[in-house]
């Protein structure tokens, strides 16, 4: 009988997928402040794992290595390659990896820039590019990948490695998505084909400015199978409060399978940041992404870094928590994690 599993994100991991910006993107004037904090982030991810990252064209490539090379980033940590691309969103337009009989295997989802807000006709086709140019070849052995009809984002979902997913209702249930697809129907095929027995759907939460429909990579994260980090509100005038009231409280109610509450551990919102527009940017400091023996945290240059920073390290005892400044990419509506996306181990450990 055929054994499927979805990895959590402190699993064993050989690479962090990236998809680098470019100027034919939408970060205008951005453009080199949001490549500074990508770089750092490399920097510090090419010390615990290896970098795949895809490039718009030769030339961009070039560029891209000149740039790597410079920060003090080995070549031998990381592998390039030339995939066109709408954005710079790795998250969410990425392969999603599970292990089947012990083996890794790709997920290709579909990707329609969060229920057709903004061009993603390239962005779909970047995991089938790097596996024709055999980006997730480990060992010898080549990964297989499984094209599948269903719109998944890797920021919509998050799994505790044992059996357990966490999503929201607002996202997997945009008509935008799978139209016509109730919840029972989504949550029979996320089972079959992730491998997951649970799956725990929160009804409230929000970030302002996040554009992807309340994805759940902004709002609840699994630190491991008994944790789950939070984002919440102390203001009541902030119009955040209530939501992330009310979310708070499902989380409360939400249990493991053995029964047992969850441990909670909340993560303040830094004080409200805006664009040149007015409108205001989705900053969180769930948005984290973990990697091999550590964790990148978010940062924005507020009073609140330092307590999400000490608040982590609680639920990361074993890992180093590295500060990343993230102001540059909210600019766009996302943060670190929805950059990246992990690879884990080709063999489950």
């Amino acid at each position: 009988m055929m054994s499927r599993h979805l990895p959590a994100e402190w699993e064993p991991q050989t690479a962090i997928l990236l998809t680098w910006p470019h100027a034919q993107g939408d970060w205008g004037t951005q453009l080199d402040a949001v490549e500074h904090t990508l770089l750092q982030a490399c920097l510090h991810i090419s010390k615990h794992q290896s970098l795949i990252i895809a490039c718009l064209d030769v030339a961009h490539r070039q560029t891209l290595q000149q740039k790597l090379n410079t920060s003090g980033i080995p070549t031998s940590a990381y592998q390039l390659y030339i995939a066109p691309s709408n954005d710079s969103w790795a998250r969410d337009h990425s392969l999603i990896s599970i292990y089947s009989n012990q083996q890794r295997v790709l997920l290709d989802f579909q990707f329609n820039g969060w229920g057709n807000k903004y061009p993603a006709t390239c962005d779909n086709q970047i995991s089938l590019q790097l596996h024709q140019q055999g980006a997730f070849t480990e060992n010898g052995i080549d990964s297989p990948l499984q094209s599948k009809d269903f719109i998944l984002e890797g920021g919509s979902i998050d799994s505790d490695g044992c059996g357990t997913l966490l999503t929201t209702r607002e996202c997997l249930l945009a008509p935008t998505r799978n139209a016509g697809w109730t919840q029972a129907a989504i949550e029979a095929y996320l089972k079959k084909t992730l491998g997951v027995q649970r799956i725990l759907w929160l009804e409230h939460g929000g970030i302002a400015g996040d554009d992807t429909d309340s994805h759940i990579d902004m709002l609840a994260r699994f630190c491991n199978a008994h944790t789950i980090a939070y984002s919440i509100c102390e203001d009541p005038q902030d119009s955040h409060y209530q939501p992330l009231q009310q979310m708070h409280e499902e989380l409360t109610q939400f249990r493991q399978s053995n029964g047992e509450a969850y441990q909670l551990i909340p993560l303040p919102l830094p004080q409200a940041l805006y664009n040149q527009e007015g409108q205001r940017l989705p900053a969180s400091y769930a948005n984290f992404l973990i990697i091999n023996t550590a964790v990148l945290l978010p940062v924005y240059g507020d009073p609140a870094d330092k307590i999400a920073h000490q608040r982590l390290s609680l639920a990361f005892p074993e890992r180093k928590i590295i500060d990343i400044h993230c102001r540059a990419l909210i600019e766009q509506y996302g943060s670190l994690h929805c950059m990246a996306m992990q690879l884990p181990c080709g063999k489950e450990v």
